[in-house]
């Protein structure tokens, strides 16, 4: 063997060595990307999960507070009539006294009975509180418990698209290490940190989702 080709045969060498060892850096770098994005699946995955339970514990404890508004408000107008017919009687002049003052008591009963299913707050709570039977407290605590579920579904959708794209990035790193191709693990990134940004968001809801 001529020095020459001696020469070329050892640039050969250095070439594919050379060619290896980037190939196998960039496989080593395509599979910590992928760990990266399973680690923020997996998070994602939690976060979807709990934006679940919220979004069940919110939806039927707001169903049963308006129930228990819809009974109070029932009762309310049950003694509403009642105070009405009383007040009826009351204008009749042929009642004698004793009956009228029994009247009257009982229909100052049932004005401050009409009054407390308006506003009844829980006189161990804070003045600012919701708790309380009142219509008032359910009604806000109905309406608290809504604001819980919109919120839990609002992270919910960020949390179903998060695991979409981390999902679409992790198959298409894997496809990069297979094919050794820059471009589509290029395409993994863009797609792992929308799936990473949309995940934050629903941790946090920094911002309304476009769709």
């Amino acid at each position: 063997m001529e020095a020459a080709d001696a020469a070329e045969l050892i640039s050969e060498i250095k070439e594919e060595r050379a060619e290896a060892e980037a190939t196998e850096k960039f496989r080593n770098m395509a599979a910590l990307i992928i760990a990266i994005m399973a680690m923020l699946l997996a998070v994602g995955s939690l976060g979807g999960g709990n934006a679940t339970d919220d979004m069940v514990y919110g939806n039927i404890k707001a169903s049963d507070t308006w129930a228990f508004y819809q009974a109070k408000n029932v009762r309310q107008t049950a003694y509403r009539i009642a105070a009405d017919r009383l007040e009826v009687e009351l204008a009749d002049p042929s009642v004698n006294a004793t009956e009228r003052r029994a009247m009257e008591v009982q229909l100052q009963k049932y004005r401050e009975t009409v009054a407390r299913y308006d506003n009844e707050p829980d006189p161990q709570a804070p003045a600012d509180s919701l708790k309380g039977e009142g219509k008032q407290q359910l009604a806000a605590q109905a309406r608290s418990f809504e604001a819980i579920r919109e919120r839990a579904s609002d992270q919910d959708g960020n949390f179903d698209y998060s695991e979409v794209f981390l999902q679409l990035a992790i198959v298409l790193g894997s496809v990069a290490i297979l094919a050794s191709s820059r471009a589509v693990l290029t395409l993994s990134l863009v797609l792992g940190a929308i799936g990473a940004v949309l995940m934050i968001n629903g941790f946090f809801l920094l911002f309304p989702l476009p769709i």
